[in-house]
């Protein structure tokens, strides 16, 4: 109470008046994303979505992925904390889960059971993503968070059989925060996308010189990829197109000459890099950004020179899209979201390594297409008693992909060691240290050692808390591509 009455009668109504303004600024933002609009973009998304996700369950059954990554196979890398999440043990049922995964995407596009099929969707593709730390790409886990965030929107108001079969699901529109929630995560994406290269190898034009030299003598004028300004204008154009492309995706007069460029850019990634649905899901969720209603707008523009447009139909139903407790508190945790969307890909400077070499904080923080490795090494294991000792070659008990992975992830290389440790204990052979001695040549530098190879590797554990001290600082100097020879450079490693 002193301090109430210390104040005065002036400062309680300044501090009143404060208070009542912030209120009312949440008030009108709130009021803003509860506001109705066209369900026909994240309907189209939607759709998108489901279409691209059945392509890429395809290609991993064509190209006979899951027995080669989820079934052959004799160990897994688990995740943090997800040590528990195992394949299944008959290899029928991991085909039959696999192509659950593409079934549900099919009622997905359908828009058919839509909550059911989006959230078995999601947790079977989280699923195989947790299975394996060796098959981790940036785009499967920008899926999950499309997904993640599909299981929250309403999309299926529109375009779907949901709304033939149960009309009071049927809607022309859905609340602003649906739209709003998908450009808001894509914006993440695309900045850190752009932010992550501004690092002293990528504006030094490495790795990607090195990437699309590969094809200076087989493509038509490629004999310009040996100019720094052509590399340079990869490079430099790229962050920019990423930070400041991505801002300008936002407003009207700009959005669709940029959404052209990324067009064009996520294109050219698909013809250089091997890089799977990854620049098609980009371009079909960057459609989020044009109006709400921009399919009708667009089939209008293609039917206008046959004199005839879509009359947009009346739907008798129509779910109430005004402010309510759940809607409300969905707001809530969107914004939550998207905060910590915002904060894991900072984590790196939680380390007092180079993120660049030892790998800590690169997961799940879009470094994409932003380093070269090149690697090669073995394990030595160290009989405790008797000091006999074996060389072990990596792709003795791992497959080439996840050796190829392993060699490069100082925190993979541990659990690779924990199992050395495990398999020797099985054999009778008692306690035992595993050693590493891993090379690896980053983004064109000379190869250097990866990991201390005095330390014993089983008395380490993997965890994301503290910076690995088994893993060397990287010493070695950048040499530009003028000063290097790469004759016997054949493509990226990745």
């Amino acid at each position: 109470m002193s301090s109430l009455s210390g104040q005065g009668p002036q400062g309680l109504l300044a501090s009143t008046g404060s208070n009542w303004r912030v209120r009312s600024r949440i008030a009108e933002w709130s009021e803003a994303l509860h506001e109705p609009v066209s369900a026909q973009s994240l309907a189209a998304f939607r759709i998108s979505f489901g279409l691209l996700m059945m392509w890429d369950v395809w290609r991993f059954i064509k190209y006979t992925r899951i027995q080669r990554y989820y079934v052959e196979p004799e160990f897994f890398f688990t995740f943090y904390g997800f040590n528990w999440v195992r394949p299944l043990a008959d290899p029928f049922l991991m085909h039959a889960a696999w192509l659950l995964v593409g079934v549900l995407a099919f009622m997905v596009v359908l828009g058919l059971f839509y909550r059911f099929a989006i959230v078995g969707f999601t947790a079977l593709f989280t699923y195989f993503f947790l299975l394996d730390k060796a098959q981790y790409l940036n785009h499967f886990y920008m899926i999950i968070l499309f997904a993640g965030l599909l299981c929250l929107l309403p999309a299926n108001r529109a375009y779907a059989l949901d709304a033939w079969l149960f009309p009071r699901r049927r809607s022309e529109t859905v609340p602003r925060y649906s739209v709003w929630a998908l450009r808001t995560q894509m914006e993440i994406i695309l900045i850190y996308a752009g932010l992550v290269k501004i690092s002293e190898d990528w504006l030094k034009l490495e790795p990607l010189g090195m990437w699309l030299r590969v094809y200076a003598d087989t493509l038509p004028l490629g004999h310009l990829l040996y100019s720094d300004w052509v590399i340079g204008l990869g490079a430099y154009g790229t962050v920019l197109l990423h930070v400041l492309g991505a801002p300008l995706l936002l407003f009207k007069r700009t959005r669709l000459p940029v959404f052209v460029v990324y067009c064009c850019f996520h294109m050219s990634n698909a013809f250089f890099f091997n890089i799977g649905i990854f620049p098609w899901m980009t371009i079909a969720a960057s459609t989020i950004f044009f109006a709400p209603n921009w399919p009708e707008q667009f089939l209008r523009w293609l039917l206008r020179p046959f004199g005839s447009a879509p009359v947009p139909t009346q739907n008798a139903a129509q779910p109430a899209n005004g402010r309510t407790v759940m809607s409300s508190w969905l707001i809530v945790f969107l914004v939550a979201w998207m905060v910590v969307q915002l904060l894991i890909p900072l984590r790196s400077m939680l380390y007092s390594s180079e993120v660049r070499w030892a790998g800590e904080g690169h997961r799940f923080s879009w470094r994409m297409r932003i380093y070269d490795r090149r690697k090669r090494g073995h394990f030595e294991v160290v009989g405790a008693h008797d000091g006999q000792r074996w060389e072990v070659k990596p792709t003795a008990f791992l497959s080439r992909r996840q050796a190829r992975s392993m060699l490069g992830r100082p925190d993979m290389i541990v659990q690779f060691s924990h199992y050395l440790e495990d398999v020797w204990a099985e054999r009778g052979y008692g306690d035992v240290a595993v050693y590493a001695h891993v090379e690896m040549a980053l983004n064109g530098r000379e190869f250097q050692q990866l990991i201390k190879p005095d330390i014993d590797l089983t008395n380490r554990i993997t965890s994301p808390w503290q910076t690995a001290d088994y893993v060397t600082a990287l010493t070695t100097p950048f040499t530009p591509w003028a000063e290097r020879q790469h004759a016997d450079y054949d493509g990226p490693t990745w």
